[in-house]
């Protein structure tokens, strides 16, 4: 039995469903689903992922049978629809809508309109009795057709499409703003136009034969995957490459007909806020494509909409369809369990459903959907937890306007995506690009985006567009990218030429600040200070529930009481990493740390590091006291000590009048501490080896403040850590002393306290000979940052000129710094961890890189039986939900193995 590569819907009946994503894409699985639900979806057919893979593995050529296949589910769909396609009166006219498995709004292509061709445009306009229709159909499909299939769309963002510019001349010939204005004359020489502009361009007449328009349709749909900004959008999301699109064909329905007719996009909740409303934007007398592209600004779906008396909602023009609308919205969200983004069009009055799919949605929205929907019983907790992606609660991190901070408002538009941003205006994707690789943050202003601007939407603080609704291109995008989006801001004028925008007699040009209000719409003129977000009530709840589901504890890094505090905010239960160093930079310590590196001898020495015990004592007690009876893992002194001393020469001899000494004999201390590769040199506990005494000082600061809290009645759970060992004699030499310490500041303060010591793992034979060092450590902490180093023989303050290359070539799939290579680096964690379990079972296990808080690393030390991860104090609520989804994947992966 030959492999089967089509699948029909329609006339209430599917072959396909919902669970069948992987094959038919997210588009055509749910086109299924809805006919089987009896919901009106036009006849039509999907062309599975199945056919794009095989067309890319076999030099852009379709699988045996296909063709045949393709017309055998065209016949089906003409029966269905009472139409015959390419017939002179009374023709089937079809869309190819690309649909990969995952949801990418506009990265890929859409064509429509097709079968139009002289004789079938004369057969359109007698069913219809409607000529400007007809045309204004065959003028679309003609412009679609020409810049999707025959590459007429330009490829550079200042280049004005052809086609457009076509509209605007004759636009401008005519004396008329709006394409509705144009008559049916105006439409017929728009359309004898696009094809001399065909033919001028490629040589060739527009293709007349409605199955050579299908089938380079199609053809077009699948290249499509592999274009520009579907690659840009597919490396942003994580969406493997392999994945290939389906290609959904299906029997037109009209929009754009008459004011009987329209076209709409909706969401059965709020995607902004989470709210329970009915929510969405309808075109009379339009294609699907005027809404999403934002080329006109719509009318709300319904009264509850409107923010302007002026406009006329689908409740108040179409009440019996909207009640019909109303019930479909409620049967998916329903049926789906979640919400749904639904397309429609209304034909002479007839409802018909183009789509539905899991909506894109803000942070703040998926949170309050994910509880909401559980109080209502739709879903479980459990659910709830995995409905959040980890990486969106970011966005709950980001600070919004100050409410104290006074300003003048310049303009309102849409409250497409809501937080703040703050930056430079430019207005170009490529700008934005350029200006963010210069470290500058800026906000992408733009008539309208398109998806080739997805690169500079992914860099900028914010979007601005002046045309376009709540559910364009633009704010759809942004809302999926967590980005600040104010959209349909139509006070202000944009001159791409002049580098400015106008509102009224304002002029703000390129390069000036601007500040967005994503949930308000506001523009605002400047920068505007902001606030960090209080995180409570759904979220508050959300996090309860991730934390009762999780193993994995999360700590954070913090090296100072208020980052503690934070930290402790936000969920943290320890902390995992407490960096020494960073308190010796303060101006009031720098000297005394730089007295103790350039002292001629250990008296010398131990002479600074006096100045310095109370110092650190003193950061300690303020730490401990904040964290309360949770465990403090403390870092002894790890980077090489010339970075601690001025390099400059104006700062060399100002510190030498400063602690006694002549010029020349600070500047060959500094000499003599440069080294070739600092990273792999004098550092970590290789100073400690050199220079016990500072060790021995560190230890002392650490005891001495935990004796002094444990004295005011709080609990404390000091844990010494050594870093960068790379043989167990380099701990047990240093755990002597910090053992020695620790009892004499017992003796001392009449004081016992449970400590550990334990050791950094981040060199490659630390993790080889884990089960030696065990013997010694009570803990290992691995530092994927240095053992990333160290694995990849990359310099992560470097390889920043080159990794992006790499990535892109696809030598390897991201970068490790930012993800933790769970192949190389993720094999050395894993067989030091079952070594050094296997000398002491109770070893405590953690890691402390900047992974800590990535979700998929997170995930990776679930599976490898860490203790705990730590991470920055704004990504443990990320660390906290993505142990918990880390959870929930593996108790389904074991129900699912028990069941089988």
């Amino acid at each position: 039995m030959s492999k089967k590569f089509v699948y029909f819907f329609g006339g209430g009946k599917a072959a396909g469903s919902a669970r069948m994503k992987d094959l038919l894409g997210g588009k055509g699985s749910n086109l299924a689903e809805m006919t089987n639900l009896s919901i009106p979806v036009p006849a039509g057919f999907t062309i599975t992922t199945e056919v794009c893979r095989y067309y890319y593995a076999n030099k852009k050529r379709y699988p045996p049978g296909l063709r045949e296949e393709i017309e055998k589910n065209l016949t089906k769909v003409e029966k269905a629809m009472g139409t015959k396609f390419g017939d002179a009166k009374n023709p089937l006219l079809v869309s190819v809508r690309s649909g990969a498995r995952v949801s990418m709004p506009g990265m890929m292509d859409t064509v429509l309109n097709i079968g139009l061709n002289e004789k079938t445009l004369q057969g359109l306009i007698s069913a219809t009795q409607n000529e400007r229709f007809a045309y204004d159909c065959y003028r679309r499909f003609i412009q679609m057709y020409g810049d999707v299939v025959l590459g007429l769309k330009p490829r550079e963002e200042k280049e004005i499409d052809p086609f457009e510019g076509a509209i605007q001349e004759l636009k401008k010939e005519r004396g008329v703003k709006l394409d509705t204005d144009l008559t049916v004359e105006d439409l017929k020489e728009l359309v004898r136009r696009f094809k001399t502009l065909v033919k001028e361009r490629t040589g060739q007449d527009f293709p007349e034969e409605p199955r050579k328009q299908l089938f380079g349709s199609i053809g077009a749909v699948f290249e499509s995957w592999n274009n520009k900004r579907a690659i840009e959008y597919r490396r942003l999301n994580n969406i493997p490459e392999e994945w290939g699109t389906a290609a959904s064909v299906q029997a037109m329905v009209f929009g754009n007909i008459g004011e009987d007719s329209a076209t709409g996009v909706a969401f059965t909740r709020d995607p902004a806020t989470g709210e329970k409303k009915f929510y969405g934007e309808y075109l009379v007398n339009a294609q699907g494509e005027d809404v999403v592209a934002g080329i006109r600004t719509p009318q709300p779906i319904n009264i509850a909409g409107k923010t302007d008396p002026s406009q006329i909602s689908l409740e108040e023009k179409m009440s019996q369809v909207y009640r019909e609308l109303e019930k479909i919205y409620k049967k998916l969200e329903r049926h789906y369990r979640d919400m749904q983004d639904i397309e429609f069009t209304i034909q002479k009055g007839r409802l018909w459903m183009l789509q539905t799919r899991k909506g894109k949605r803000t942070a703040q929205a998926a949170v309050r959907m994910a509880v909401e929907m559980t109080k209502e019983g739709l879903i479980s907790k459990q659910e709830a937890v995995l409905r959040v992606d980890p990486d969106q609660i970011d966005q709950l991190l980001h600070p919004t306007l100050d409410p104290k901070a006074k300003f003048e408002v310049l303009v309102k538009g849409l409250p497409a995506s809501p937080g703040a941003a703050v930056g430079q205006i430019v207005f170009s994707a490529e700008e934005a690009v350029e200006e963010a690789k210069a470290g500058n943050k800026v906000i992408l202003v733009r008539l309208e985006t398109s998806a080739e601007d997805i690169h500079g939407m992914a860099v900028a603080q914010g979007i601005l567009t002046a045309r376009g609704g709540m559910t364009s291109h633009a704010a759809v995008v942004a809302r999926g990218m967590g980005k600040c989006c104010v959209a349909g801001c139509s006070g202000i004028e944009i001159d791409y030429e002049k580098g400015e925008i106008r509102v009224k007699d304002k002029i703000i040009k390129r390069g000036e600040y601007l500040t967005l209000d994503g949930s308000t719409g506001r523009v605002i003129p400047g920068k505007v200070p902001t606030v960090a977000p209080s995180l409570s009530g759904d979220f508050a709840l959300l996090m309860k529930w991730a934390d009762q589901l999780r193993k994995l504890g999360v700590r954070t890094n913090a090296d100072t009481p208020k980052d503690a505090r934070v930290a402790r905010e936000f969920g943290a239960e320890g902390i995992g990493l407490c960096r020494t160093e960073h308190m010796f930079f303060n101006p009031d310590r720098i000297d005394a740390m730089r007295e103790m590196i350039v002292a001629k001898n250990e008296e010398g020495r131990r002479k600074a590091l006096a100045k310095l015990l109370p110092m650190q004592r003193e950061d300690f007690v303020g730490i401990f006291r904040e964290m309360d009876g949770l465990p403090v893992i403390i870092r002894t002194l790890d980077p090489p000590l010339h970075e601690f001393l001025p390099q400059k020469e104006e700062e060399i001899k100002e510190l030498a009048e400063k602690i006694g000494i002549t010029f020349e004999e600070l500047q060959a201390k500094v000499t003599s501490l440069h080294e070739a590769n600092p990273m792999l040199g004098h550092r970590g506990c290789r100073l400690g080896v050199a220079y016990p005494e500072i060790t021995e000082m560190q230890a002392r600061a650490i005891f001495e403040a935990a004796c002094q809290v444990a004295k005011e009645k709080i609990k404390v759970i000091p844990e010494v850590m050594i870093p960068l060992v790379g043989h167990m004699n380099e701990l047990k030499m240093q755990r002597k002393i910090v053992d020695r310490v620790a009892f004499e500041v017992f003796e001392e303060q009449k004081v016992k306290i449970k400590y550990l010591v334990g050791t950094m793992i981040e060199l490659p034979r630390a993790a080889l000979t884990a089960d030696r060092i065990a013997e010694v450590a009570d803990f290992f902490s691995y530092g994927t940052n240095d053992l990333t180093q160290t694995v990849y023989g990359l310099s992560r303050d470097d390889a920043g000129k080159f990794l992006n290359l790499y990535v892109e070539k696809k030598i390897i799939p991201e970068d490790p710094f930012q993800k933790l290579d769970q192949e190389g680096v993720g094999l050395l964690v894993e067989v030091g961890i079952q070594k050094g379990r296997k000398t002491r079972p109770d070893l405590e296990v953690g890691i402390c890189g900047e992974h800590g808080g990535e979700p998929s690393s997170v995930e990776f030390c679930h599976w490898v039986g860490m203790d705990y991860v730590s991470c920055s104090p704004y990504r443990v609520p990320i660390a906290r939900l993505a142990a918990a989804h880390a959870a929930l994947k593996e108790k389904m992966k074991i129900e699912v193995v028990g069941e089988a």
